[in-house]
């Protein structure tokens, strides 16, 4: 243990993140009665959680940012018991949306899914990003070990292979709309659109360009403090030994191909292995851009 109470392997990483999250908490959260009406936000971490989270809570909204943090509005289910939220508590406006990274096993049944995918190379890069300072001192983990040793084996929300292919049939759904993170970033209006016509929210053309213009990464990059879990880092650190200060913003560059320069080739070739052997037989797509291809086209 150091002085800031950071780790620094990645054992010290697993110990801090199980002294974060409850078992209770994450039961309360699977238990969850969510009605058809109800939006889950459902994704693997760093796929565009939060981006999401915005643009369902701008459209139902007008735009409305009168909020601390993004996730007080658009509540986490797996951590909301151990923040002290409500979940059946009255939200700003309808339909009420929640945020989850659960597994379609593990998920509430019921409602309608928003559920986004990324290129899980760049998942790993922003993930280590967002872990390094918070969870770990800068500096003594590499990204190829994260990678490999830590993401591979699974984090509380599971292992990412195992997470998208047990939301893989769910695509083509009335109750779900699969999305892949790069397709957003490239019509960022269209998808606000799409994702209006999936909620149900007849969004006029101010409304959707609000939302629109509040999903970018300029604005939340300025509005940094309501989309960085403040309030539940001021829960959580202390359990985990860490400062309550200890965090990173969750609103990064979003690159695209990230992975490029962040992670070695033996890495990139072992992430393209587990492709091959455990998401190619149940997507019929041999890599991510053909998987994110079908998507789009759809």
């Amino acid at each position: 243990m150091t002085t800031s109470g950071l780790a620094t392997d990645l054992e010290g990483v697993r110990e801090r993140l199980n002294k974060m999250f409850s078992e209770e908490s994450r039961q309360a959260g699977h238990a969850f009665p969510a009605t058809a009406t109800d939006v889950i936000i459902a994704t693997y971490p760093k796929c565009g959680t939060t981006m999401m989270q915005q643009i369902v809570h701008g459209l139902r909204t007008a735009g409305d940012m009168d909020f601390d943090e993004i996730t007080q509005v658009v509540p986490w289910l797996e951590t909301a018991q151990d923040t002290g939220i409500d979940l059946r508590a009255p939200q700003k406006a309808l339909p009420r949306a929640f945020k989850s990274h659960q597994t379609w096993d593990e998920v509430p049944k019921g409602a309608r899914y928003i559920y986004v995918l990324r290129d899980p190379k760049d998942v790993a890069v922003s993930f280590f990003q967002f872990f390094q300072g918070w969870l770990f001192e800068e500096g003594s983990i590499t990204i190829d070990a994260f990678a490999t040793e830590f993401l591979l084996a699974g984090t509380k929300s599971g292992d990412y292979a195992g997470h998208l292919t047990s939301w893989w049939h769910k695509r083509n759904d009335d109750d779900t709309l699969m999305l892949c993170y790069e397709n957003i970033l490239v019509d960022l209006p269209g998808t606000v659109a799409e994702v209006a016509r999936f909620c149900g929210i007849d969004a006029d053309a101010a409304t959707l360009e609000v939302a629109t213009h509040q999903a970018g990464f300029q604005f939340m990059r300025e509005h940094a403090h309501q989309f960085d879990e403040h309030p539940l880092r001021a829960v959580l650190n202390p359990r985990a030994g860490l400062p309550v200060e200890a965090g990173n913003s969750k609103v990064r560059k979003g690159k695209v191909g990230g992975h490029k320069v962040g992670l070695g080739d033996e890495t990139s070739v072992i992430y393209d292995r587990i492709w091959d052997e455990r998401i190619a037989p149940v997507t019929g797509h041999l890599n991510y851009e053909s998987l994110r291809a079908a998507l789009a086209a759809r």
